[in-house]
């Protein structure tokens, strides 16, 4: 009798340690630890977060094998996160997987970090007090993929788990790093992009208009409207000191709107482009209450089928690098005690 496939998938590509287990293509376990040290810098601090992921990564690892009731042995193959990301975060992540890989003389599976943020929608979880899998709707190939991080902005066409295309992308900075940025002008505190979410929804986002950047084809911009929006908070905070302040809500709404509608926009012309009308997000912009909000009501106007991952999944996560080592496990995709990590990884 075969062993089931279990795949242990290790996470590290920035501020957060985690690691999944996977059973038959069942979660079982994702435990995450997350590092608050960077929020007195206002940003994630490189060299803090390789050395917190040192720290991190034994625990961690520890923690999801025992929760998910299996023995290092069981462990079929190890997925890792190889880029992109940060230099350091990765090496930790990726020097870890070999050894443990090395220990167990098990194969080493590498996973781009973005593919992740896109299988995370075929994870499936199992509940343990029913004894029954949790049945979450997942996309139908092909659809499109809107993924938006910190550090990332595309539109992907999914046409199989390991065939995908990037029809558009930023050409400077990423939506998620425009909403920390326009936080971090309002001097709120890291990570502002969920406080922005916060404060938008008691706010009138017709408030306040900047400008939507034109580029060709469906790629993407986010320098410019960083610009103006910095530009628009001097000029009027040197009216005004408390105007940041009293006009919070507002503010926090209009900026958000703003990138909102910039995504939606592009993401209409791939429909439209492609004729396909299965549409998913991915990434951590995607736990954006307006967003969601927006996809749907464009799903009612649009005909749209739209999938949204749990917001479990929407952040770093090692479920979803878990999730697509096992479905390389199922080709025999393997990598060798060799591979190195790379910042920058295409898709």
């Amino acid at each position: 009798m075969s062993k089931p496939i279990i795949i242990l998938g290790i996470e590290s590509s920035c501020d957060d340690t985690a690691a999944a287990i996977i059973k038959e293509g069942k979660l079982l376990a994702n435990v995450i630890a997350n590092q608050d040290v960077h929020r007195q810098y206002g940003g994630v601090v490189p060299e803090l977060a390789s050395r917190a992921h040192q720290q991190n990564i034994i625990p961690v690892v520890d923690s999801a094998i025992k929760k998910a009731g299996v023995k290092k042995e069981d462990i079929l193959a190890i997925a890792f996160t190889r880029g992109p990301g940060l230099m350091g975060s990765l090496l930790v992540g990726t020097s870890f997987a070999k050894s443990f890989a090395m220990g167990l003389n098990i194969p080493l599976i590498e996973v781009n970090h973005m593919q992740g943020h896109i299988l995370a929608h075929f994870i499936k979880e199992e509940s343990k007090a029913a004894n029954q899998i949790i049945k979450v709707e997942s996309p139908t190939f092909p659809f499109l993929c809107l993924t938006v991080s910190g550090g990332h902005t595309q539109i992907v066409l999914v046409k199989d788990y390991f065939e995908m295309t990037v029809l558009g992308e930023t050409i400077d900075d990423a939506a998620g790093e425009a909403f920390d940025k326009a936080a971090k002008i309002m001097n709120l505190p890291y990570p502002g992009g969920p406080l922005i979410d916060k404060y938008a929804k008691e706010g009138n986002p017709k408030r306040f208009k900047f400008t939507k950047p034109q580029i060709d084809a469906l790629n993407f911009s986010f320098s410019g409207l960083k610009t103006g929006f910095m530009n628009f908070i001097n000029s009027e905070t040197a009216k005004n000191s408390d105007f940041v302040k009293e006009n919070l809500a507002d503010i926090c709404a209009s900026i958000q709107q703003t990138i909102i509608d910039i995504l939606m926009s592009k993401l209409k012309t791939a429909a439209l482009e492609t004729d396909i009308n299965h549409i998913a997000i991915a990434g951590g912009v995607s736990a954006n209450s307006q967003l969601r909000a927006t996809l749907y009501q464009m799903e009612s106007e649009l005909g749209w089928k739209v999938f949204i991952p749990d917001f479990s999944y929407c952040t770093d996560n090692a479920a979803m690098i878990a999730i697509t080592g096992y479905y390389k496990y199922m080709k025999n995709d393997f990598t060798t005690q060799a591979t190195k990590p790379l910042a920058r990884y295409a898709l």
